[in-house]
């Protein structure tokens, strides 16, 4: 996952400030997905998805507004922006209903399978050539995600599928985020982001809404929304310290903060056949990561 750059900062223990920020930006994304996970037993899924994203929109435009950043709104490349916001909502909407059926560790240990879609979709996309190493590594993280889900063996829930689609539909994002960040300004990305996920929230909100009666739910709602932007800004204010190649790696510290969620708040304990899967997956990506930075630098 690929965050807007801010300012650079000069000194010689930013970069460590970076990393810790990172690692708390991905434990706010693991709260966030706990939360979704608990409120879809007691309010309907979309709702969730709604307070997710009008509650995350509400606290960004504390920050992000038209009248303090003057030209938010412009941009060169509208349907591209309104596109990659709705590859977004599609990532939550899927995600939160597999939530449903799937344990946190099985969800992160899937999604951590975006890589190898980003590296299969920026060859037609991005004209990126898929060379024979990235090839290798996309299987073998495959073969993860098979022992993660393990079809045809009694495996996990089908809302399995789901996941995997949230997985592609994130990698799209990746991309038109990338494309963006060519001729848009990272503020102008992030205000389409929420801006637009929370419409497409909305839409299906007068047939699904269900009122929050317990004070719980209703706080789980306004926490959901909030983690998340929390989440979002943190990340940004990581990668305006660190550079990307030293952070992506941490983005695999969310394994454990789901492990620890899933045993504390659902009583959840990872399989052996996921912890395996998670463990190639998790190599399998991280050796992407090298190979792009080496790249790179060629």
């Amino acid at each position: 996952m690929r965050a807007p750059e801010g300012p650079k900062i000069a000194p010689a223990h930013a970069p460590f400030i970076g990393i810790a920020l990172m690692c708390l930006a991905v434990m706010s994304f693991a709260l966030t997905d706990t939360l979704a996970k608990w409120l879809s037993g007691h309010i309907n899924v979309f709702v969730v998805v709604w307070a997710r994203y009008v509650i995350h929109f509400a606290f960004s435009l504390l920050v992000f507004n038209p009248w303090s950043v003057p030209g938010l709104m412009r941009t060169t490349r509208p349907l591209l922006q309104i596109g990659r916001s709705a590859l977004l909502f599609m990532t939550t909407a899927l995600n939160f209903t597999a939530l449903q059926f799937l344990q946190l560790d099985q969800t992160v240990s899937i999604m951590f399978s975006i890589p190898f879609f980003v590296a299969l979709f920026a060859g037609p996309m991005l004209g990126e050539r898929v060379g024979a190493k990235r090839w290798i590594a996309i299987m073998v993280g495959f073969s993860g995600i098979l022992l993660v889900v393990r079809p045809g063996a009694g495996g996990i829930h089908p809302a399995a599928i789901l996941c995997l689609c949230a997985a592609c539909t994130y990698a799209l994002y990746s991309i038109t985020t990338r494309m963006l960040a060519r001729t848009d300004s990272s503020t102008t990305t992030l205000f389409y982001s929420s801006l637009v996920g929370s419409i497409a929230a909305s839409l299906p909100l007068p047939f699904v809404w269900e009122t929050p009666h317990e004070p719980l739910v209703f706080g789980a709602m306004l926490g959901l929304g909030g983690i998340a932007g929390v989440g979002h800004f943190v990340l940004i204010l990581a990668h305006a310290r660190a550079p990307a190649a030293t952070l992506a790696p941490y983005i695999y510290t969310q394994i454990l903060s789901m492990i620890a969620l899933g045993w504390l708040v659902f009583g959840q304990v990872p399989s052996p056949w996921t912890l395996a899967g998670a463990a190639i997956v998790i190599a399998s990506g991280a050796y992407l990561l090298v190979v792009e930075a080496r790249s790179r630098r060629a």
